[in-house]
């Protein structure tokens, strides 16, 4: 699998849903295989929020591929002997494309840090847009992603009705619900009241080296709802850590052990500036703003939309999947929705791709003979 990773450029300025501005900016993504002559076989992957344009393959001395690796790849779900595979990341996000922790200006040694204008996941999906045009892909086969991700494949829908032949969005929802909100702001406040974050000007590279317990303690609160409450009963059940005593007041259960590891480790890959911008921007999202009503957003829609959500999702329910079938069946827009048994949590659409890869597959060989 061929793979090639860059950084687009745009010197005209990024006009934002806030009326703001992002002048100059730039933008990281990441392509496996090889475009076709007439430009056809493209599929863009929209990532989740901890997400990256790294979605398969491995770099030279990887500990692990991408993170939808399983998914992607030569004879996978998504075939790139077939297909041109694009992963961007996101604006906002801290690996490559422009940041909170950007230079205001290139050579500049000022950065945004709290200047960094709010985003959403309406502006992700135009910087995407503007990426694709720069590269002369108009149209694309597929947008496909999960969470986050999924917010956007369904943003393309709406503001771009004739850009994707299909849509697939996964374990995602139409408009953020308060409990996800309260969720997103317990995040936000323990990053902003750590005293490492010094009001956003905190040092990037000791928080790499030392840690930083708030953007920690955000992580754990993340694996909350990440995984379900069955996930962590299989996985760690009342199990204590054979080092620790049960009567140390620090002694850890094997599942605070497993909250600890993974938090701690999160701020060596993460940045917490990026984290707290991407939940603002998570909990913004509302397919029918600026539009009298869903109805009317929805029926913007042209591409057929396959949904996919899992049964023991605890972030963003099932329910909000049939939601949205609901209202593309009232505007007579084209939609499937298919509910995967899984009792994982949130997470199965990283973790349990055999469960869904082959009706991807399907989805996109359905219909290729047809496209105009």
């Amino acid at each position: 699998m061929k793979i090639e990773t860059k950084i687009a450029h745009f010197q005209k300025p990024l006009y934002l849903e806030s009326g703001r501005i992002l002048e100059p900016w730039h933008i990281a993504y990441e392509t496996y295989g090889e475009l076709n002559r007439d430009k056809s076989n493209v599929i863009l992957i929209t990532h989740a929020l901890s997400g990256s344009h790294h979605a398969a393959g491995r770099y030279p001395g990887d500990r692990k591929p991408g993170w939808w690796d399983g998914l992607i790849g030569d004879g996978k779900g998504i075939d790139t002997r077939k297909y041109f595979v694009i992963c961007t990341n996101v604006i906002g996000s801290c690996f490559g494309s422009i940041s909170p922790i950007s230079p205001i200006y290139p050579g500049s040694s000022q950065e945004y840090r709290l200047k960094f204008p709010v985003i959403t996941i309406k502006d992700i999906v135009k910087a995407q847009k503007i990426l694709l045009d720069s590269l002369g892909i108009r149209r694309v086969r597929a947008v496909i992603g999960g969470s986050m991700g999924g917010m956007q494949a369904l943003r393309f829908g709406v503001d771009f009705p004739n850009f994707a032949d299909i849509l697939i969005p996964i374990a995602t929802t139409y408009q953020t619900r308060p409990y996800v909100i309260a969720i997103n702001k317990a995040m936000s406040e323990a990053i902003k009241g750590d005293p490492r974050f010094k009001g956003g000007y905190y040092d990037k590279e000791q928080v790499k080296k030392e840690g930083f317990p708030g953007l920690a303690t955000a992580r754990m609160i993340g694996y909350l709802n990440y995984l379900s409450p069955a996930t962590f009963d299989r996985k760690f059940g009342r199990n204590y850590v054979k080092t620790d005593g049960m009567f140390q007041l620090w002694g850890r259960f094997q599942v605070e052990s497993y909250l600890e590891y993974n938090g701690n480790n999160f701020p060596k890959w993460f940045d917490p500036l990026s984290y707290i911008y991407l939940l603002k921007a998570i909990s913004l999202f509302d397919i029918g703003r600026g539009y009298s009503s869903l109805l009317e957003a929805f029926s913007q829609i042209r591409s057929p939309l396959y949904l996919i959500s899992f049964t023991g999702d605890t972030l963003f329910f099932p329910e909000e999947m049939r939601q949205i079938k609901k209202y593309m069946d009232i505007v007579g827009g084209k939609c499937r929705l298919f509910e995967i048994e899984s009792d994982y949590g949130h997470d199965s659409f990283l973790v349990e791709i055999s469960k869904f890869d082959y009706l991807i597959s399907e989805i996109l060989e359905k219909g290729l003979e047809k496209r105009k």
